[in-house]
């Protein structure tokens, strides 16, 4: 799979706030998705040791979810964390990822955010212009805004709010667990994206795509 390379990721702090102000409006975040056209769907993560990042992409069927591919990608981590940059500590290693992607995922779900952001683009929205394919964010912690706590029943969500603007939801994916953070990265809109985390989260708190590109990326030594 051959991704569109957008923009050189050597920039410094100011210069990549300054980059996320100017393509966060290229986000389409309102555009339904028909589940049932969707076959392959990927998980995204990357860990970091040792200041080497280490990214994985896994792709599995829907709405199967069987694996069929898993590609990785390692190198040198080019800039530090700073909360609400994480594009430019992930973006290089996940882009040289991509493009070894045999299969072509019609959605992929990034363990990060995505529209749930104080500029409103988080990895999944920034990688979803590279991918040009519809992208979703699944935190397991708060980014921005605020919220109530969901009911503890299984599929039960509350909307995440920044500045009056619905940003996300809150969604309990199992019943009297913690609740993950979801919002819309690119190409899809927020009840399609809580439609599809659920339907790739049948047993555990993460989804299984997640959970798939998590175990993958741990692996390295």
């Amino acid at each position: 799979m051959r991704i569109t390379h957008r923009h050189d990721w050597d920039l410094a702090p100011h210069e990549a706030v300054a980059l996320q102000k100017q393509m966060a409006g290229e986000i389409i975040y309102d555009r339904p998705l028909d589940i049932d056209s969707v076959r392959l769907v990927a998980g995204v993560d990357v860990s970091v040791k040792n200041n080497v990042s280490n990214a994985a992409v896994v792709v599995l069927t829907f709405p199967g979810l069987e694996v069929i591919e898993s590609v990785t990608a390692q190198r040198p981590t080019p800039f530090p964390y700073i909360p609400g940059l994480l594009s430019f500590r992930e973006g290089p290693v996940l882009e040289e990822a991509f493009n070894r992607l045999e299969h072509e995922p019609d959605v992929f779900i990034f363990d990060g955010m995505g529209r749930a952001h104080p500029r409103r683009i988080g990895i999944a929205s920034h990688m979803g212009l590279w991918l040009k394919r519809p992208t979703i964010g699944c935190g397991k912690t708060l980014l921005s805004g605020k919220y109530v706590e969901p009911p503890p029943k299984r599929g039960a969500y509350v909307d995440l709010i920044d500045r009056g603007e619905v940003i996300g939801a809150i969604l309990r994916t199992r019943a009297n667990t913690k609740p993950v953070f979801i919002s819309p990265g690119h190409l899809i809109d927020l009840r399609s994206s809580v439609e599809l985390i659920m339907h790739c989260t049948p047993k555990y708190r993460l989804p299984e795509p997640i959970r798939a590109a998590h175990k993958t990326a741990g692996v390295f030594e």
